[in-house]
């Protein structure tokens, strides 16, 4: 069963499968309900463009609605991130919790034994068990967004696209004749889509409005609730022209949640913002077991972030302590640090803190 969305990714991923003669068909998993006035979530028309391409290949097409599923499972969890602080991901949760978990057992019960996705990743099998592997486009791999699957959802999965780069998936495509040859990728969260981000966070949760503070606790401005904000931030702050300081862009340091008070810096560089280490809990393992303490793999903080080397310090039941080798910028709360030995993705967690300079709080 292949997962299609309706773009060039699980067009392709069709295509190829169709191909090499494989016995396929395709299934397209809403996971939002459309209730917006401003039509920015498009899942009618991916469905179409999903239900044209299966027809073009000639292969059976089917739709399900994941949306309660998603709700429970996805959604509740990143509106309860936000209102403690922290910078969910939750195409993370997403993959585990509803491509892999639910549209699975919805493929078998179809009598699928096996799915495909247009991830860019690859797998193997070795005598220690499956592995999942970076995709030969370093542009675009995405195993960042699959560290949370463990050894029976990979053993049932397959990722037919992660040997190619995105132009000659785009050139293959278009020579089949396919109609999203061409259509762009989407971008930012799955269930916010195109929509203005603060509008969609504000029908769900109410933010208290604060102070926008310098590192040394000199008022700027006023925020709309923390909420809105995450480390690293420089977009939307709505600071500028303010008396005695340069026309630099700010960036958000640090948000004081028992004070309500968001700190920002004109320093890109500034101490606030650098970590060297961070602890991490939630932690999930691909093959089930974890690394050795002491362990010198590659972490990634953040999607498209490259590899950053780093020991294993600690490693206590569901914690982790990493220790960079160069300090990082922007280690948000609420992230995924994932793990890499070399091309294997190992398994991360959830960015729980690091040892950045917190800005003193007025008494």
């Amino acid at each position: 069963m292949v997962a299609m969305s309706g773009g060039v990714d699980s067009s392709v991923t069709a295509l190829l499968l169709k191909r090499q003669g494989a016995d396929i068909a395709g299934m397209f998993m809403k996971n939002w309900e459309e209730d917006d006035l401003d039509g920015a979530c498009s899942a009618e028309a991916d469905a179409a463009d999903a239900r044209k391409v299966a027809e073009i290949l000639g292969i059976p097409f089917h739709a399900r609605n994941f949306a309660p599923e998603y709700w429970e499972n996805v959604f509740e969890q990143f509106l309860a991130e936000l209102e403690a602080g922290r910078t969910p991901n939750p195409d993370v949760l997403c993959n585990r919790e509803i491509k892999f978990k639910v549209f699975l057992e919805h493929a078998r019960d179809l009598g699928a034994e096996r799915m495909a996705t247009g991830h860019y990743v690859r797998s193997d099998r070795t005598e220690d068990g499956y592995r999942l592997l970076k995709g030969k486009d370093g542009n675009k791999d995405q195993s960042y967004f699959l560290y949370m699957l463990d050894q029976e959802q990979l053993s049932r999965a397959c990722f037919p696209v992660g040997e190619m780069n995105k132009q000659d998936l785009r050139a293959v495509a278009s020579e089949a004749g396919l109609p999203t040859a061409e259509k762009k990728d989407s971008t930012g969260i799955c269930f916010i889509g195109e929509r203005n981000y603060d509008r969609f966070i504000d029908r769900y949760l109410s933010g208290e409005s604060g102070d926008i503070l310098t590192t040394d606790n000199r008022l700027l401005g006023r925020h709309r609730g923390l909420m809105h904000y995450t480390l690293g931030q420089r977009r939307g702050l709505g600071i500028g022209g303010v008396r005695g300081f340069s026309e630099a862009a700010w960036f958000v340091v640090h948000k004081d949640l028992p004070g309500n008070r968001l700190y920002v810096t004109q320093d890109r560089s500034d101490p606030h913002l650098l970590s060297s280490r961070l602890t991490a809990g939630r932690l999930t393992w691909i093959s089930g077991h974890p690394p050795a303490p002491g362990s010198r793999l590659a972490a990634k903080v953040r999607y498209r972030q490259a590899d950053q080397p780093v020991v294993l310090e600690c490693l206590d039941g569901d914690t982790m302590t990493l220790k960079f080798t160069d300090p990082q910028r922007a280690v948000t709360p609420g992230q995924s640090v994932v793990l890499y030995d070399d091309e294997v993705c190992l398994g991360g967690g959830i960015i729980d803190s690091s040892d950045r300079r917190i800005p003193e709080t007025p008494s």
